[in-house]
């Protein structure tokens, strides 16, 4: 049997209450109508009056209430937002309008990534938010005047589509850009770009958990798409006590030249192979194969930023969570329009990762997972 002390008893039944009525509420307004409960109640303790505070403690507990605490003092009301009650003037803020994400209209599997990048961003901003499919020959003029007649000030482009289509903007738009992988220098500027390439602080932090004893790590790079990249791996490694062996490849056959030296001198007991998402020297039809097959033979580590080489024998890709990262651009949108335009411009790797791993290849390697 389940008790209750005679404080929670008339906060749960007044929480019920007011929860039946917000339902209620809902039920007969529009789909996209956001709701919210408040309750509102005087916090001063005069002579004789009840104490309410244990009734609104345990209304606070439920996480669909926000109480707001109200001192009347020389007439004046002065408001103060309790536990609980910062969501309410994000919601309203966010009510005013001024956000929208615009996103390539594409097939599944792609269409669902982007609608749950789409789902966290309402699930930071508390709200619905504007948003645009566009197609690869979308009028970028079109789209802005759309943008202007809904009063939007900030966007969150998505894709490559969502890239091209918002730079047709207008100067005064801020602009947040995801779901790419990198975006050339002379794009980037004025605009805080949100990289789907995995932060190598957590690759490296995820393989020295896998693998204690590695050392050092190989890798080699185009400089032309990710020289941002390898500088923050440098750091990354310097913190995680790895020495970084970095290569630059601006074409197919030195990049495969580096591999297979790589491999020649490297110690499958201190040594890994890094392989970033990079399309020159990271070729899916021949250095892939080579990397994998020559690694299984030499029991040589090998992981990877693109998830899909985890199927083909790496030991272990981080991936993007969609929702979160969804959160993490609602974040920077929303302190970008706070700061009036100040924010970071720069490009940033993905933090909301999640980790996938070769059994079999572990296996092989001699690990436990």
């Amino acid at each position: 049997m389940m008790r209750f002390s005679d404080k929670k008893l008339p906060a749960l039944f007044l929480a019920w209450l007011a929860l039946v009525a917000a339902t209620s509420s809902a039920a007969n307004s529009p789909p996209d109508t956001p709701h919210a409960l408040a309750v509102i109640y005087d916090t001063r303790n005069d002579m004789g009056a009840p104490d309410i505070s244990g009734i609104v403690a345990g209304i606070e507990e439920n996480p669909d209430v926000v109480v707001y605490r109200v001192a009347l003092e020389g007439g004046e009301r002065e408001q103060a937002p309790a536990r609980g009650a910062a969501r309410q003037p994000q919601l309203a803020d966010n009510a005013q309008g001024g956000l929208a994400v615009i996103y390539p209209d594409i097939g599944e599997p792609y269409r669902s990534v982007f609608s749950q990048i789409i789902e966290g961003i309402e699930g930071k901003t508390k709200t619905r938010v504007a948003s645009y499919a566009v197609g690869a020959n979308q009028n970028p003029q079109e789209l802005a005047a759309e943008l202007r007649r809904q009063n939007v000030q900030m966007v969150i482009a998505l894709g490559r589509n969502g890239l091209k289509a918002a730079g047709g903007l207008d100067r005064n738009v801020g602009l947040v850009v995801g779901g790419v992988l990198s975006v050339a220098e002379n794009e980037a500027r004025g605009m805080a770009v949100h990289s789907l390439a995995p932060d190598p602080a957590l690759l490296f932090e995820r393989l020295k958990g896998l693998m204690p004893s590695v050392g050092r790590v190989f890798v080699v790079y185009d400089p032309r798409r990710n020289a941002w990249l390898i500088q923050l791996a440098r750091e990354a490694a310097r913190n995680q006590g790895l020495e970084l062996v970095a290569q630059e490849a601006t074409d197919l056959k030195s990049a495969m030249h580096f591999y297979q030296e790589d491999i020649r001198v490297a110690d499958h007991k201190r040594d890994a192979l890094w392989l970033p998402q990079d399309l020159v020297t990271v070729d899916e039809s021949s250095v892939l194969p080579f990397v994998l097959q020559e690694s299984w033979n030499r029991s040589l580590t090998i992981f990877s930023s693109n998830l899909s080489h985890v199927k083909r024998g790496a030991l272990f890709s981080l991936y993007p969570n969609n929702i979160e990262l969804g959160r993490d651009l609602a974040s920077s949108a929303l302190a970008q329009r706070s700061s009036g335009g100040q924010g970071a411009r720069a490009i940033v790797p993905l933090k909301e990762a999640l980790v996938a791993v070769n059994v079999r290849t572990a296996n092989h390697l001699g690990l436990e997972i």
